[in-house]
């Protein structure tokens, strides 16, 4: 129903509004008695055979939302119900921004792609909290961070202590997320220098702290092995608990989209099945490369239970999907856990 109905009314329509319409529409069907528990009847996969202990945190499923679906932590509690196993809100930044000029969200449907520039667009951690304060504790939520655009190099430090000292107390993991294409004066962000500066300061807050909160980086997919070879020497050296890979692409390699429709849509990072590929490698690199010593969580171009299942045997612990979920629909979660559940019988 989904693929032949909804998914082609919905991209008959510009991506942003019909984010923001989903959202409408998820949040007030919610609130008719008997929709949640009907929403779970159809998409969960309950069984204790999925659970994944990670950080010392249980993870109901290894199956999770990728950042930058629910940035504003408005939805998490509903979204629960489609049979997520945690879910990441973000990115967050210390002030509310309104992100690049619109518009900035683009699908390449022959591809099965999607372009962004937002610009991490969110409503700041004020506004993230109070919704926060609402959590349901029905899974786990990650904190995914960054930094205000309007902050100088100086101070980036700064905004990351301030989005983790924060989201403290209601988040269970953190993401520091430096890799993401759209954001000003990326070159300090994916700096070896700085970032083993920032993770130290991150890890000596963490520190501070009677319960510390596991904090994973969140890297881009089109390092080559020598800047991988520096993320599994960083992660070494800060005792950083864990990668995300991958983020977004600045990559336009081999897309069925014509050069006519990239140039109008211009620059933005790129995600779904044409990054596949290239976030698989990145993986079994790092897997192979550090004797799986750190543990990761595998995103990139998953439309597909079998895609999942090549994330995981090339060394992903978790698996997050984003893209996948608005070409594939919600089904694609319970595909994933069943063929998750297939391979362990």
């Amino acid at each position: 129903m989904y693929k032949k109905i909804i998914r082609p009314l919905f991209f008959l329509f510009d991506p942003e509004k019909i984010h923001h319409f989903t959202f409408f529409a998820i949040k007030n069907l919610s609130k008719i008695p008997g929709i949640p528990s009907f929403i779970r009847n159809l998409f969960q996969v309950n069984d204790k055979r999925l659970e994944k202990k990670m950080f010392g945190l249980t993870f109901k499923n290894p199956v999770g939302l990728a950042a930058g679906f629910d940035k504003n932590a408005e939805l998490y509690n509903e979204l629960a119900n489609f049979g997520f196993g945690f879910i990441e809100i973000g990115t967050v930044t210390p002030k509310a921004q309104d992100g690049n000029p619109k518009k900035r969200l683009f699908r390449l449907k022959a591809d099965q792609g999607i372009i962004n520039r937002m610009g991490f667009n969110n409503k700041g951690l004020e506004a993230v909290i109070l919704k926060l304060k609402q959590n349901k504790k029905n899974l786990l939520i990650g904190g995914n961070i960054g930094k205000n655009t309007s902050t100088m190099p100086d101070g980036y430090t700064a905004d990351y202590l301030q989005c983790f000292s924060e989201l403290h107390p209601y988040v269970d993991y953190f993401v520091l997320n430096v890799s993401c294409p759209n954001v000003g004066s990326h070159a300090k962000l994916t700096d070896k220098s700085y970032l083993i500066e920032l993770i130290t300061k991150v890890q000596e807050l963490n520190k501070t702290y009677t319960k510390q909160r596991p904090v994973l980086l969140k890297i881009a997919p089109d390092l080559n092995n020598i800047q991988l070879d520096e993320v599994i020497e960083i992660v070494e050296e800060t005792k950083i608990d864990g990668v995300i890979a991958t983020n977004t692409s600045v990559s336009r390699e081999s897309l069925l989209a014509s050069e006519k429709q990239l140039e109008a849509i211009g620059n933005g990072g790129l995600s779904g099945k044409p990054i596949k590929d290239k976030s698989t490698k990145v993986i079994k690199y790092l897997s192979e490369k550090s004797n799986k010593a750190f543990p990761i969580i595998g995103v990139g171009g998953i439309h597909s239970a079998e895609d999942a299942l090549e994330k995981i045997k090339a060394g992903a612990d978790l698996v997050q999907i984003y893209t996948g979920f608005i070409y594939e629909g919600p089904i694609l979660v319970k595909k994933i856990n069943k063929a998750i559940l297939k391979q362990l019988t």
